[in-house]
């Protein structure tokens, strides 16, 4: 058989395993390699290859390291598990994006104080460091062996694998586990590791059935990158937005209607400042702005596809004899919105914008502040373009994305998701689409990672990842490429040869969500927002009762001339005012007592107690319209 590698292709028998194929190119390859790579597929170094392929050698220097280290851990935990609680029945353990966690059926429940005992016997476990052993066995084998131990999750595991499928199992010291792998070569190779956190999850995420002990845990190369990890988890404390949302009167969620947030005058605030922005920066990159119905009726959907694909995410009800739904997109209504004229080539690219309110049916045990919400605002738009206008017009939406996310300091990174399971339209429309978006990112330069699987149903999309201020990534902004909607909606337009043809559509926002947006760049700046986003950008503090009147004409002045302003007039010592504007954030306090009265004169304390005493109002108001004008972070 014929192996691609990285750099040549090697002929090997049927039957050479992934290891014996590292070794042969060099026995340092053969000692750091962790698994293979066939495809996106992680395999078993263990694994016999049968037929050509393509096969990368994984070691500890590839980011997948990390995930295979991540799934040994979790079965180190099972392990350590089993050995504390023989009773205590075994479900799923996979790894995850920072960590892994397993699920356990205890007999008698454990607490977050019993994880200590389980982390002594797992550095057992890893001290002997046991090899991890893979072995294949048939369907009947693999059942007899859960059955033999009492594992009933695991029957069920195998009972769901369909007949012909290949079964492995991995075995370390005393404990084997039914596993797709791979894993590490030993329990020993395993390094600084904590466990976090108990929860509580569905079997097999159903509600119906029973409610299993989920054990969280984390594990890293070095002791140092595990305290870099736990420091940044209690910086993320502190800027918890739902907590600073709270403090800072921004927002509530009223338990009569959860995940559908309230914003208050100052959360409000930022938002109006968010779309004042995201105007201004559209009108300039030649979008024009349109508003559709938050409800349509049963036909739309079906017609979009989110009927067969979407229904039960989405609100619905009677209307007379009719079914409508509340839109969970805004994307049908841009479709009705070209259809009303016919379009010429000449006015392409199209771009359609839209701040539109939608709705989404989220489990409510997935409801996260302002991150994981029912109801909010995508700052949405819908580019109508002929196929060969593609590239340019993604390098136009990135250019678009490079200078909104300059202005709050995020940085980002693209992923290009393909084709999902359920989806509409032929496959080759599909890995047009997709070529089509891998050659614009190509072709601009632009570094990319694909995610597989993971587009919409109607087409392949990139996806926009910004990192805040401590190293955590959302996903925010996202450029969707569709060959199917236009074609469902019999969209067309009058081409140069006078034919009738169908236009390509990109949907995207940058923002994503206003409201997810707006927790986000919460927590980015730990509540400290920028003077021109603040929701109060001065507050004027009197010393005492003698400069009251003088602070009360500082603030009419600063109001005048269009700075949010506050003022603190209570009968407290200066310092506590002070403190109390520090507590709420506020960019700029302005101080007055009788020297400053007396002279015409105010004195400043910004952020980050900077000061500047006896200055000229004047100055001052120069100052912060010229940092607001140009949104000086």
């Amino acid at each position: 058989m014929k192996i691609q590698l990285k750099d040549e292709i090697r002929e090997y028998a049927k039957g050479t395993t992934v290891e014996e194929i590292a070794a042969s190119i060099s026995e340092g390859l053969a000692r750091m390699a962790v698994c293979g790579k066939i495809g996106e597929e992680l395999v078993d170094l263990k694994l016999p290859l049968e037929k050509d392929c393509k096969l990368t050698i994984i070691t500890n220097k590839d980011p997948e390291y990390k995930m295979v280290m991540r799934h040994t851990t979790a079965h180190v935990m099972a392990q350590a598990v089993k050995a504390i609680y023989p009773t205590a029945k075994l479900s799923i353990g996979p790894a995850t994006n920072d960590g892994f966690y397993y699920d356990f059926d205890f007999k008698t429940p454990i607490k977050e104080e019993d994880l200590p005992k389980i982390e002594a016997e797992m550095k057992r476990i890893i001290k002997a460091n046991f090899p991890v052993i893979r072995k294949e066995i048939t369907r009947e084998q693999a059942l007899k062996l859960m059955d033999e131990n009492d594992e009933q999750y695991k029957v069920e595991l195998v009972e769901a694998i369909p007949e012909g499928e290949k079964i492995t199992t991995y075995s370390q010291g005393d404990f084997t586990d039914i596993c797709r792998g791979p894993h590490l070569k030993s329990t020993g190779l395993i390094k600084a590791f904590k466990l976090t956190k108990l929860a509580g999850a569905y079997w097999r995420g159903d509600e119906h059935n029973k409610m299993l002990t989920r054990i969280y845990g984390v594990v890293f190369e070095k002791a140092s990158e595990m305290e870099e990890y736990f420091k940044m988890l209690e910086e993320a404390e502190k800027r918890d937005h739902r907590k600073l949302g709270k403090d800072l009167d921004l927002f509530f969620i009223s338990d009569y209607a959860p995940g559908m947030p309230f914003f208050m005058p100052k959360g409000q605030t930022i938002i109006n400042e968010l779309i004042n922005f995201w105007r201004e920066e559209h009108r300039k990159a030649g979008y024009t702005e349109i508003t559709t119905p938050i409800a349509m009726n049963r036909a739309l959907w079906e017609t979009s596809g989110h009927w067969d694909h979407y229904k039960k995410n989405m609100y619905t009800f009677k209307v007379e004899d009719d079914t409508f739904a509340i839109k969970p997109m805004n994307c049908p209504g841009s479709m009705l919105y070209y259809k009303e004229r016919v379009h010429s080539y000449k006015e392409f690219p199209l771009r359609v914008a839209e701040l539109g309110k939608v709705h989404r049916h989220e489990a409510s045990g997935t409801l996260h502040g302002l991150f994981r919400v029912r109801c909010f605002t995508q700052d949405d738009a819908h580019i109508f373009m002929r196929p060969d206008q593609i590239e340019e017009e993604v390098g136009n939406i990135l250019a678009l994305v490079d200078k909104v996310y300059s202005v709050f300091g995020l940085e980002y990174h693209l992923e290009l998701s393909t084709m999902p399971d359920s989806h509409i339209g032929s496959v080759e429309d599909w890995q047009n689409a997709e070529n089509s978006l891998k050659n614009a990112l190509k072709d601009l330069g632009k570094k990319f990672v694909i995610n597989e699987g993971d587009g919409a149903f109607y087409g392949p999309k990139i996806d926009i990842h910004i990192k805040d201020a401590i190293g955590r990534t959302w996903q925010c902004g996202t450029i969707q490429l569709d060959m199917q909607l236009p074609k469902r909606f019999n969209l067309e337009y009058t081409d140069a040869d006078g034919q009738r043809k169908e236009p390509i559509m990109v949907h995207r926002v940058i923002f994503g969500s206003i409201e997810r947006f707006v927790g986000v760049i919460t927590e980015h700046f730990a509540g400290a927002f920028p003077l021109w986003l603040s929701p109060v950008q001065a507050i004027v503090l009197n010393v005492s009762e003698k400069s009251e009147a003088y602070a009360k004409e500082i603030a009419s002045e600063l109001e005048k001339a269009g700075i949010r302003t506050e003022t603190d007039l209570r009968s407290e010592k200066i310092g506590y005012k002070i403190r109390s504007a520090q507590m709420q954030k506020i960019p700029y306090m302005v101080i007055l007592g009788e020297n400053e009265m007396n002279n015409g004169t105010v004195s400043v304390r910004k952020r980050g107690n900077i000061e500047e005493n006896g200055i000229s109002l004047e100055k001052l108001i120069e100052e912060m319209k010229t940092n607001i004008e140009n949104k000086v972070r």
